[in-house]
């Protein structure tokens, strides 16, 4: 029984182990959807913004007088 550890250095994943990949694989295909969720609205939203007309400059406010 010896030998047989000594012969695989490596212990066999554990529950918590395989676990934390699923999960982690999981975390990484939900980022991915969301970037590509955000590259496609921000590219929307440029075109958007360069199909239209640049917004008017705001006029000037009047400064309020001291009491």
């Amino acid at each position: 029984m010896l030998e047989t550890r000594m012969a695989d250095p490596k212990p066999p994943f554990t529950a918590s182990e395989q676990r934390d990949k699923l999960v982690w694989a999981e975390i990484a295909k939900e980022r991915a959807a969301f970037d590509a969720k955000t590259a496609r609205l921000k590219a929307l939203r440029l075109a958007k913004e360069a199909e239209a007309p640049p917004p008017a400059p705001k006029p000037a406010r009047a400064k309020a007088k001291k009491r």
